[in-house]
C-alpha cells in the first residue's frame, strides 16, 4: 500500500512539472515558446497597454488552462507581479496545478464573503499569484456579468502588473466572451489535429462580437521533429 501511495505521489509530481513547464524546466524548448508567446503579446501592446489577458479554446482538453498558467509564470519570471485568475466556475483546475486550496476564491469575492487581499494565494513561482475559482456556483455567467467582477477587475490592475484569465471554452458557454468585453485582449487556444478549424473560426467569430482584441492564437500539441511537442503562438492574420 506505501508502495503504491509513493507510485501515485510521484505520478501527480511528474504531471505536475509537466505542466508547468516554465517553472520546473526553464530551457526546455516548450518554455522558450511560452517566452516567445510573452514576447509576442508585448509587442502587440505597442499603442495598448495590455495588463489583462483571457485565455479561451472553443472546446475542451486543448490545453488552455497549461497555456494560461505557463504564461503567467513566464510573466512573473520577468518580475512582474502576476495574477493568474481562475475564471471557469464550472470545471476549475488552477487550485490542482498549484497544489492550493479551494476553500475561498473568485466566487467569494463576487458575492462579498471575502476581499481580493483575502482570497488571492501565493504560489512557488516567485512573484505568481493565484485566484482559485472558489466554490462552483449556480449561476456562473451572472456572476461574471456582474458589476461587482467589472469592479474586481479595476482593482486587481491596481495591484498585479498583469492579469491572466482562464476562461471555460467559448463554444460551450458564454462565460469567456462576457470577460472578453471587459479584458484588454484575448487569445485563442488550439490544439493540432485535434480543434476543428470551423469549430476555431466561430471561436474567433465570437470573440470578435464580443468585441474583444484578438491578438492571436496560441497552436499546442503540435509534433516537432525528434518527437517532442511545443506550442507555438500565431498572429491574427493567420485565422
Amino acid at each position: 500500500m506505501a508502495r503504491k501511495e509513493k507510485e501515485n505521489k510521484n505520478s501527480k509530481e511528474l504531471t505536475l512539472k509537466r505542466r508547468m513547464l516554465a517553472h520546473y524546466s526553464p530551457k526546455d524548448p516548450v518554455a522558450e515558446q511560452y517566452r516567445t508567446i510573452r514576447t509576442n503579446i508585448q509587442f502587440s501592446g505597442v499603442d495598448q497597454d495590455i495588463k489583462s489577458l483571457l485565455l479561451t479554446s472553443s472546446g475542451t482538453a486543448e490545453g488552455k488552462s497549461t497555456t494560461a498558467s505557463n504564461l503567467a509564470a513566464v510573466y512573473a519570471q520577468q518580475g512582474l507581479k502576476v495574477l493568474l485568475v481562475d475564471a471557469d466556475l464550472r470545471k476549475p483546475t488552477a487550485h490542482y496545478t498549484f497544489r492550493l486550496e479551494n476553500h475561498s476564491g473568485l466566487t467569494n469575492v463576487l458575492t462579498r464573503q471575502s476581499s481580493l487581499g483575502q482570497a488571492v494565494q501565493e504560489t512557488e513561482v516567485s512573484n505568481l499569484y493565484v485566484l482559485t475559482s472558489g466554490p462552483i456556483p449556480p449561476n456562473p455567467s451572472e456572476l461574471l456579468a456582474s458589476y461587482q467582477m467589472a469592479e474586481l477587475l479595476s482593482e486587481m490592475k491596481q495591484h498585479f502588473d498583469m492579469v491572466i484569465f482562464d476562461t471555460p471554452p467559448i463554444l460551450a458557454v458564454t462565460d469567456a466572451q462576457i470577460l472578453a468585453n471587459q479584458v484588454d485582449a484575448s487569445i485563442l487556444v488550439v490544439s493540432s489535429g485535434k480543434t476543428d478549424k470551423e469549430a476555431a473560426l466561430k471561436a474567433k467569430e465570437l470573440l470578435f462580437y464580443a468585441k474583444s482584441k484578438l491578438l492571436g492564437a496560441v497552436l499546442n500539441n503540435r509534433k516537432a521533429e525528434g518527437g517532442n511537442y511545443y506550442y507555438y503562438y500565431y498572429g491574427k492574420n493567420k485565422y
